[in-house]
């Protein structure tokens, strides 16, 4: 049992207030778990050496894809659980997995936990994190045991099946698994190419091999969650995993990431990752979800819902998994399907460029000589031919003789296309003319970076070559590509796979193509008109709409924005501020008042992007505050002293900048947005002025200081004005932060001369106070939105005022009871609450006194 006490020890000022009864509190909430899971997470994750972390395919999964994960099982009420991590780290999804089975109306009796790790120093943790899963057990009566097995997961599991099998003896043990498997590529002659080989398995990378083994060891109907690349949906590396694991498992959630960046942030991972959810039942779903989100804490999530047979064709022999993640892309995979030829239909194939350069190496030229033929490679990609020569540091020639025979061609026409593009280029799939006509040799050699289209060897006509180059330079084709391929790399079998236009309507695209190759724009138009017959001006056309938002981020880029603002969500949120629709012109925009409801409203309704119902905070935090500080957007013009954290606030394009956006797209537009930006800081200093009008006064050593308003700056008003003369008399203010800006006061040399020096202001709390009466450092946090001091945050604390030379208090302030009571159980022992509306009364949360009684003017015992 816990009590809440006066605080005497440590010589606060402390006053009772009768009506409070509370009973007990929880020593550790599910909430609290996760903080001190995740922190150890973090202080591992910076002691593990950048190499080992690749070298082991070793990255710890981050609290917010740990918990993301563990919401998406769907039977967390059987009577018993056992769940298996295979490459457990420090525990962080188990932990989350067991949070979420602690919070189940219904509880399990019984909940089992077999963790695989052979890391000795993440060992270490994953035992601190389990006897954390063991208390949160007991606070809610579930049986709790756990096994960690410090053995080689693929090896062990190897075993158990293959004595399963040879016993007649089912080795299937556990009803659920979450993984964050190794990624690692695994050698063809291998130790555990073997293993994996013997249980039905050939892959050339681990993360394929984790998951197999774990479905293997599933019983019938038990859930499948995992993060993992994106890659094993589709190319031929991973034909046989998919089929070994669609075979057994049927998908039931997908949850897509937007940005490559945010779910492992901390480790700079690029691969584009997704988390998948499945059961152990041959019998598929009718339809699957598809979830997307920028990043793993974000609370604004797209949801799709898809045909299972959409997701995966039962005609298709390579199984290819179709991930759909919204009504425009359904209605792109729609309009590819109205394509039915195959390269072959076309009498055409597609092969890699043949001259591998480093080999190649002494019959490279620099440039052309007497007994030479070109060479092409991306770098003379130019508007849809080949500019050759180039002056570049790549050889632009090749000596033609007989050893080098077998890497040349007949120079004719052919198209090319780049194996390799770059995540930050417009386009995925990037296509070229190579007229043979503009060279006088008989032969040429392409590189290997390059694909090239040819018939049995051959070159194609100008005109079929034209035509085809501008199908895989549309915008159609591009987002098609980008849907189901997770990398960069264009294969070869790839382009095999996509499906093409009839003979006869390639060589129309070509016909209307002369030696002026067309801009994406015209290119969509040519695919529209001559291939789908659809008017470009249709509500409904998922080409308008992707462009539209492609326009939108490439105005965004051009104002500077940071690439963390160049995203979908940034797009489309500007879109909705300018009740921009996808085939209205740019002149068109206008500037209405917007909350963020009507934000989301606008984008599902005109964008097809549906979110899931709940809070907003994603689009207000990640995307419109940047939005103000940029002076894109003003909040509030309707009523400035209506506080930034209002329900009520609403956002409107700033006057100057929707001047600028209206000429996007005309001759305007490059002169307009070169004046914008050479004004735009003196707007930032306009709305600052004009925001500074509606801000909070307070007093600070005799000098007027201002907050901006709202809320949590009228609670730090009250705790300046009241806190401090009750609880820390004549103590010093050192530090007053403030919502709008990094703080308004900051005396740093006070802070220096008692041991501290902080350079960053962004894990600062509300409020610094030196009592000097007891020389104590009171650390004071503001709760009006935000947590209060858990576990978590009181470590934060504790390690970023380390070096402090005098003691330090940590003290959490509302400005109701009522608000108070939605956080009491994550509050860490050892601090202090104090809320506004009762300023003279403090509550000290102690955790080594159980029970503790105080008079009043009648007995009451808390």
């Amino acid at each position: 049992m816990t009590a809440i006490v006066p605080s005497i020890s440590r010589g606060l000022v402390a006053s009772h207030n009768s009506s409070l009864k509370f009973t007990s509190l929880a020593e550790i909430s599910s909430g609290n778990l996760l903080a001190q899971v995740d922190l150890h997470r973090t202080v591992a994750s910076l002691k593990l050496r950048q190499d080992k972390k690749a070298s082991m395919g070793q990255f710890l999964t981050p609290a917010s894809v740990a918990q993301l994960m563990a919401g998406m099982f769907n039977r967390l009420d059987l009577p018993e659980i056992s769940l298996l991590d295979a490459g457990a780290g420090i525990g962080s999804l188990l932990a989350a997995f067991v949070a979420k089975v602690c919070q189940q109306p219904q509880h399990t009796s019984s909940l089992r936990v077999v963790a695989y790790e052979i890391d000795p120093f993440l060992i270490g943790y994953l035992h601190q994190t389990l006897d954390l899963c063991n208390k949160e057990c007991q606070r809610v009566d579930i049986s709790f045991n756990y096994e960690i097995r410090e053995n080689d997961f693929i090896e062990d599991a190897v075993k158990l099946l293959q004595v399963g099998l040879l016993n007649s003896v089912n080795a299937t043990e556990f009803t659920h698994a979450i993984l964050n498997p190794p990624y690692l590529k695994i050698n063809a002659n291998s130790k555990m190419r073997e293993l994996l080989r013997s249980i039905g398995l050939e892959t050339s990378n681990l993360y394929t091999g984790f998951m197999a083994a774990t479905a293997q060891l599933l019983k019938p109907n038990g859930e499948f969650v995992a993060i993992t690349p994106r890659s094993f949906c589709n190319g031929p590396y991973f034909r046989d995993f998919r089929k070994m694991f669609l075979e057994m498992m049927a998908l039931q959630q997908v949850h897509l990431f937007e940005s490559r960046q945010e779910a492992f942030s901390d480790d700079d991972i690029l691969q584009e990752t997704i988390i998948i959810q499945a059961t152990k039942q041959r019998k598929k779903s009718s339809n699957v979800i598809i979830n997307t989100s920028y990043g793993s804490n974000d609370d604004l999530i797209m949801s799709h819902y898809i045909p299972y047979l959409d997701l995966v064709q039962p005609d298709d022999l390579e199984q290819f998994i179709h991930i759909i993640p919204d009504q425009i892309s359904q209605q792109i995979v729609q309009r590819i399907a109205l394509f039915t030829c195959t390269l072959k239909d076309l009498g055409l194939t597609v092969s890699t460029g043949r001259v591998v350069d480093f080999r190649a190496k002494e019959y490279l030229r620099t440039n052309a000589e007497s007994n030479t033929v070109p060479l092409i490679y991306p770098v003379n990609f130019s508007n849809g031919y080949i500019e050759h020569p180039k002056i570049t540091k790549k050889p632009q020639a090749i000596v033609s003789l007989e050893k080098t025979k077998n890497l040349l061609i007949p120079n004719e026409h052919y198209v090319l296309c780049k194996r390799f593009s770059s995540k930050e280029e417009k386009r995925r799939i990037v296509a070229v003319v190579y007229d043979a006509d503009q060279f006088n040799y008989a032969s040429v050699g392409f590189e290997n970076h390059l694909n090239y289209f040819h018939k049995s060897g051959r070159g194609l006509s100008l005109t079929l070559a034209r035509g085809l180059a501008v199908y895989l330079n549309s915008t159609l084709v591009d987002a098609f590509f980008r849907l189901f391929n997770g990398h960069t790399q264009v294969n070869a079998t790839d382009l095999r796979k996509l499906k093409y236009p009839n003979l006869e309507q390639l060589l129309s695209l070509g016909t209307a193509i002369k030696e002026q190759f067309p801009s994406l724009r015209e290119i969509d138009e040519l695919i529209e008109n001559q291939l789908l017959g659809m008017s470009n001006l249709s509500e409904n056309n998922p080409i308008a709409t992707k462009s539209r938002i492609d326009e939108a981020l490439q105005v965004l880029k051009q104002l500077g924005f940071p690439r963390e603002q160049l995203n979908k969500q940034s797009a489309l949120t500007l879109l909705a501020l300018l009740d921009l629709k996808p085939t209205d012109s740019w002149q068109l925009a206008t500037s209405p008042l917007m909350g963020i409801k009507r934000m989301i409203d606008f984008i599902g309704q005109h964008y097809d992007k549906v979110y899931l119902t709940g809070t907003r905070e994603g689009i207000r935090k990640k995307t419109v505050h940047q939005f103000k500080d940029a002076a894109l957007v003003v909040s509030n013009p309707d009523n400035p002293s209506r506080p930034t954290n209002s329900p009520k606030t609403v956002y409107q394009i700033e006057n100057s900048a929707l001047e600028l956006l209206r000429t996007y797209g005309t001759d305007e537009w490059e002169k307009s947005i070169r004046t914008y930006l050479a004004s735009v800081e003196t707007l930032k200093k306009q709305y600052a002025q004009e925001r500074k009008m509606s801000h909070i006064p307070i007093v600070i050593d005799g000098e007027i200081k201002t907050l901006s308003p709202g809320n949590h700056n009228n609670l730090i008003k009250k705790i300046i004005n009241d806190f401090v003369p009750s609880f820390t008399p004549g103590g010093k203010l050192i530090y007053v932060g403030d919502t709008a800006k990094k703080f308004a006061y900051f005396d740093d040399a006070a802070l220096a001369d008692l041991g501290v020096n902080i350079d960053s202001h962004g894990k600062m709390p509300d409020v610094i106070i030196h009592f000097t009466t007891n020389n104590w450092l009171v650390l004071i946090e503001a709760v009006t939105s935000h947590g209060p001091i858990n576990p978590k945050r009181k470590k934060e604390l504790e390690v970023l005022f380390r070096n402090a030379q005098i003691p330090l208090v940590m003290v959490t302030t509302f400005l109701s009871r009522k608000a108070m009571v939605a956080y009491l159980a994550e509050i860490a022992w050892e601090t202090d609450v104090w809320v506004a509306e009762d300023s003279t009364h403090l509550i000290h949360f102690n955790g080594e006194s159980l029970l503790q009684a105080y008079q009043i003017e009648k007995e009451q015992t808390l």
